[in-house]
């Protein structure tokens, strides 16, 4: 009978001192291999999680109020939110009043405190403008002062504001952009009905994207399908027409839609010359027309990650499967349709995010009805200058496609979607 060893005989002793040694390379070439990828993760890091992290953060920021009325904010924490605070809060509201020095602090303050109550801007301003007729008065009895220049002082929705306002940190942006707000009391209510605008616009935005996705891969499917059972030449052709869209702005291609499909314009003329129709059909400025400039803009980008993956299938296989007595529907839909799930999760993947956030295409072809996120998150940052609300619909958009992602992965499984799980 053997005797199995532990050791074999043919096998060298090591050494403490070797395998020291051994670890110390390892952990050499470890090092060299994470410095190598340090520069790429530092690049990552400064241009792009940075200003991310930094955009999202001014969705919470509230520096307003207490760089505009810094006593008042310094006094308002003594303050418990019953009755009308006491003549010290009112004196310190009157000192950042009357100061000439913080006259540009205190107008962003009144613009943030106009979010909370409307009218509250012109309170403010108008307030500072006519306290230095009454600084004898002030000095005697602020709360009676203040009240008498504007009654509006006295009332306590326009207070609860000023104690909401004057945190560091808020979530009214947030409530906001799911039309929400916290009342005098509190409690997180739903903004009134004529201001419920946001939500709306959310949910279009993802039903728009899920048409414009699902008819991309409806029409990039058998076009990179085509691509791939072509000869060289037709390959070529049909890959340089896809990728043609690329060597013009996204300007000029959403602009060519508007002479394409305006009263007076091709399509229009087409069917009006063939007596198709009686008058010129409305085919821009409407849902409609976003969604065909859409699709024609994305398409490419459905397109690539198919054949990319259709061009690694090998023929053989639905000739295998049709010599085993596999109907074609039957090879397509059990043999060569699970085989290009990963093209078809990579491309519906990349043409939703990029639909989602979509701006200019649909503010020149949609109408009024028909903008997504993208266009107010733009407006509130150059036209209304709120980073803060701008920031929240950022938030929300990203929570959302996050959580998108995240269910495909737990429910339909993103790895093998996308080709990293086998």
């Amino acid at each position: 009978m053997m005797t199995v060893t532990s050791e074999h005989p043919a096998w060298p002793a090591i050494s403490a001192g070797q395998k020291q040694e051994f670890r110390r390379d390892v952990r050499r070439k470890r090092l060299v291999s994470h410095l190598l990828v340090l520069p790429l993760l530092l690049f990552i890091a400064l241009l792009f999680i940075g200003p991310i992290l930094v955009m999202l953060s001014r969705s919470v920021e509230n520096p307003e109020l207490r760089a505009g009325l810094p006593t008042l904010a310094h006094n308002l924490s003594d303050w418990s939110g019953e009755g009308l605070p006491n003549p010290k809060i009112y004196q310190a509201l009157a000192m950042d009043l009357v100061n000439p020095d913080l006259r540009s602090e205190r107008a962003a303050a009144a613009r943030r405190l106009n979010y909370e109550v409307p009218g509250y801007r012109t309170l403010v301003i108008g307030t500072a403008r006519k306290i230095g007729q009454v600084q004898d008065e002030i000095i005697a009895d602020p709360k009676a002062a203040l009240i008498a220049l504007d009654p509006r002082w006295g009332e306590m929705p326009y207070w609860h504001a000023l104690r909401r306002a004057v945190s560091p940190t808020t979530s009214y942006y947030l409530l906001a952009a799911l039309d929400l707000k916290v009342d005098d009391s509190g409690s997180v209510v739903r903004v009134e009905p004529e201001q419920r605008i946001f939500v709306d616009i959310l949910m279009r935005s993802l039903w728009v994207s899920v048409v414009v996705t699902a008819v991309c891969l409806l029409v990039a499917f058998p076009v990179a399908n085509y691509i791939v059972v072509a000869g060289p030449r037709m390959r070529a052709l049909v890959l340089l027409s896809i990728l043609l869209p690329f060597w013009t702005s996204l300007l000029v291609r959403t602009s060519a839609w508007i002479v394409v499909l305006q009263r007076e314009g091709l399509v229009n003329d087409v069917l009006t010359g063939l007596s198709l129709v009686d008058d010129p059909l409305e085919l821009i400025f409407n849902r409609f027309g976003v969604y065909v400039a859409m699709i024609h803009i994305l398409l490419p980008f459905m397109v690539l990650p198919l054949y990319s993956v259709m061009q690694g299938i090998p023929s053989s296989y639905m000739r295998a499967a049709a010599s085993l007595g596999a109907r074609p529907l039957q090879a397509f839909w059990r043999v060569y349709l699970p085989m290009t799930l990963p093209g078809i999760g990579a491309g519906c993947l990349l043409t939703f995010i990029l639909a989602v956030g979509y701006y200019i295409t649909p503010a020149l072809v949609g109408g009024a009805q028909d903008q997504m996120i993208g266009y107010f998150i733009a407006f509130f940052t150059n036209t209304r200058l709120n980073w803060g609300m701008a920031s929240a619909l950022s938030f929300i958009l990203l929570s959302c496609i996050l959580v998108l992602y995240v269910g495909l992965g737990r429910y339909v499984g993103i790895g093998r979607l996308v080709g990293i799980d086998k």
